[in-house]
């Protein structure tokens, strides 16, 4: 089992209670970094992880010419700056960081298959933002969960956008791209050898002879600057097909985009 990563005490539940236009309750949390540098060491390896196994690296940079740090920041990682790099970043970190939150906090298995395949890395990679498996026996069980979760991010600017609107209506999409982004997963796992880890996919593609619940998601997470509480309460999950199992979160954090940059930095200096 894998152990939760020391910063993800870090995120608080606020306690803050917000409903939504249409009275759908709003969770509010806040990541309360600190510059203890031995969490953020840890947090930068296993964010580096999310791109390229320190296992593999070395095979990767081989012909390049690079060194680690150099092979991470001009192949893997989305650039810091120009073009599509820092929304990607910013949408990365947010997708990262709610799958840590669906795996070691809400008891999810959360595939990591999302970013180290990606072809263009300033561009978010297509389908379901984040998926989480949850099985409560080695035989199939009704109980059994698939949860899939929306993240859109702000980071950064002077104005909040409607990003859990945005996230809610992203959300009532999912059960329609569910099938392709199974497929991919399982596709992922079956190329890098990982046999039984693709069974466990399998166990989801035919929810018809193999029941199971679907659980919903949509998470905004925004710089605490531009942060605007009733933002929450002009969102409205209405045409959402399955609004009664959606969780709504927003997730605040000071200097957030300063923190991603940063974040980003570790992971290759630390190489």
């Amino acid at each position: 089992m894998a152990v939760t990563p020391a910063y993800l005490n870090w995120l608080q539940d606020t306690g803050v209670a917000l409903k939504t236009k249409d009275g759908a309750p709003v969770k509010v949390f806040e990541l309360i970094h600190e510059t203890d540098q031995a969490i953020l060491s840890e947090w930068a390896k296993h964010f580096r992880s999310q791109y390229c196994s320190d296992l593999d690296i070395d095979f990767l940079r081989e012909f390049t010419g690079k060194t680690r740090a150099e092979y991470l920041n001009d192949l893997k990682f989305p650039t810091k700056t120009g073009g599509f790099g820092p929304g990607t970043r910013s949408g990365d970190f947010a997708e990262i960081l709610v799958s840590d939150y669906l795996e070691f906090i809400s008891g999810y298995w959360v595939p990591r298959t999302r970013y180290d395949r990606k072809t263009i890395r300033n561009e978010s990679t297509k389908g379901s933002d984040v998926l989480g498996f949850k099985m409560l026996s080695p035989t199939d069980s009704p109980d059994d969960c698939l949860a899939m979760y929306e993240v859109k991010a702000q980071l950064s600017g002077k104005k909040a956008n409607e990003r859990l609107q945005v996230a809610i209506d992203d959300s009532g999409k999912d059960n329609v791209r569910k099938a392709e982004s199974l497929n991919a997963i399982r596709q992922r796992f079956y190329e890098a050898g990982s046999i039984k880890d693709a069974q466990k996919i399998g166990r989801f593609q035919n929810p018809v002879d193999r029941p199971y619940k679907d659980v919903y998601g949509a998470v905004a997470l925004y710089e605490d600057g531009i942060y605007e509480p009733l933002e929450a309460s002009s969102s409205d999950a209405t045409g959402h097909p399955s609004k009664n199992s959606l969780a709504l979160i927003i997730i605040k954090g000071k200097d957030f985009m300063e923190l991603v940059h940063s974040l980003y930095k570790r992971a290759a200096d630390e190489a």
